[in-house]
Parts: structure tokens; C-alpha cells; sequence
């Protein structure tokens, strides 16, 4: 049971470890990861992630695409894709 434990706890831990993070990436880098996969979690900053899309098709039915913009190495205001949101228009 500890064995399965501590194997749990590494194999989360590098997981965390493999997300990228946008503070250490360029912008067209990032935006370039985001467009190859259709879908990335990349982390903002320390403790800080979120799930990117390279289009609305990728939101579940439920959610619509709203336009993303993260700090990266050589800019601020990078647009890399697309988050998800709920829709709220209907209500």
C-alpha cells in the first residue's frame, strides 16, 4: 500500500513538473503549442494554470471560446487561443 502511494505522488509530481509555463516560453512558442495540440494546460505563474484551446470546437456544448491573453517571456499580453467558458446567454 505505501509502495502505490509513493508511486502516486510521482507520478502526480511529474506530471506538474511537465506542464509548460508560459513565463519561460516566447509568445509565438506558446501560441505555437496551443495550435500543435488543439488543446494545452499552461501554466501563468507559480501555482497558476489554465486549459487553452486553438478553437471553439474543442469547449464542451455547455461553454463558448473566449480569447486568451497570458504573460509570456517576451510579452505581456500574449493571445495564445482560446478558454473555455460557461455560456451564460441563454439564462
Amino acid at each position: 500500500m505505501k509502495t502505490l502511494l509513493f508511486t502516486s505522488v510521482l507520478l502526480i509530481a511529474a506530471a506538474a513538473q511537465a506542464r509548460p509555463d508560459s513565463t519561460a516560453m516566447t509568445c509565438a512558442e506558446t501560441q505555437g503549442l496551443v495550435a500543435a495540440h488543439g488543446e494545452m494546460v499552461i501554466g501563468t505563474g507559480p501555482g497558476l494554470f489554465d486549459r487553452y484551446v486553438a478553437h471553439g470546437g474543442y469547449c464542451e456544448l455547455s461553454t463558448v471560446a473566449e480569447p486568451a491573453w497570458i504573460a509570456t517571456a517576451d510579452n505581456a499580453q500574449c493571445m495564445v487561443g482560446y478558454r473555455c467558458i460557461r455560456d451564460d446567454r441563454g439564462n
